[in-house]
């Protein structure tokens, strides 16, 4: 079988029995062509099952004077993953990596923003046009709620369920999770379905989509890091800002006013709450409160 043979029964697996998103098969199916793309400009002629620890070794120095530590470390974790699920088919029996190095990344802690940073961003929106009320209804959305892109631009007008105060919301692998929503996200939202989307002429397919463009589709992820980037300059914002950054910042804000950790590990829909320790920024002041304020012993 050919390199693309073995990446479209990767692709099928990651998508079937691991049922993980396109983005995230995308991007893992990269770092595999990105190894061929070596292959072949170096003219070296090698299966996956053959491949053995000094082609990629070269290939990783390649690709060292390319990218940075962190990147290399991701392609180094795609690549992996294949040679793991070819391990898993019985194709071969090691994996070429194991015994390779990730590079040191250190850990990158995301920028947050102040609650009234958040407030001035939102403010900033135009609410004299029509893609203003859409976009005020949106970063509340992110902020009040704590979704990822993703999960905003797939948001259903049927997931709304304002009555019982909360959202369903279906995030990574498709997994659905209910997210509480607070009154004033609720307003803002229902303020753009009734005076802006309903006069939308919608595109088939989109009908129960919530937040669309002018045209009626679905918006993109990179139309929503554009309209926080723009909202950011016209602050004076002098912080590297994402839709991402109103995520973290909803759960630094609600760790710092006292929710728990494993409250917080489910509004945001990780797997591990290892993952949310790292995510939101829990510095050492605040853990020496909670001793102060919590423990027996804190006299």
């Amino acid at each position: 079988m050919s390199w693309s043979s073995y990446l479209k029964n990767y692709q099928s697996y990651l998508k079937i029995e691991r049922g993980l998103s396109m983005n995230t098969i995308e991007n893992y199916s990269f770092d595999v062509e990105r190894l061929c793309s070596f292959l072949a400009e170096n003219e070296i002629v090698i299966s996956p099952v053959k491949i053995g620890e000094e082609t990629i070794q070269e290939f990783i120095y390649s690709v060292s004077k390319q990218v940075n530590p962190r990147s290399q470390a991701r392609i180094l974790s795609g690549l992996k993953s294949f040679f793991n699920y070819l391990i898993f088919e019985d194709y071969r029996l090691d994996n070429p990596l194991e015994l390779i190095e990730t590079p040191k990344t250190g850990r990158k802690l995301p920028d947050t923003l102040s609650v009234e940073e958040i407030d001035a961003l939102i403010a900033a929106v135009d609410l004299s046009s029509n893609e203003g009320e859409r976009n005020r209804a949106m970063l509340e959305t992110l902020y009040g709620c704590g979704l990822r892109v993703s999960e905003l631009v797939s948001l259903k007008i049927s997931d709304l369920f304002f009555e019982e105060g909360f959202l369903k919301i279906t995030g990574k692998g498709n997994k659905q999770r209910f997210v509480p929503i607070g009154a004033l996200t609720q307003k803002y939202i229902e303020i753009y379905k009734d005076t802006i989307r309903n006069h939308l002429t919608i595109k088939k397919g989109f009908e129960d989509t919530l937040f669309l463009n002018r045209r009626g589709n679905q918006l993109s992820r990179a139309m929503i890091f554009t309209i926080i980037k723009d909202l950011a300059r016209q602050i004076d914002l002098n912080k590297s800002i994402s839709p991402h950054t109103l995520r973290h910042s909803f759960a630094t804000h609600l760790l710092e006013n006292g929710a728990d950790l494993r409250s917080i590990q489910l509004m945001l829909g990780h797997e591990s709450i290892t993952t949310t320790e790292i995510y939101v920024h829990l510095d050492r002041k605040f853990l020496t409160q909670v001793i102060h304020d919590f423990h027996p012993r804190k006299g």
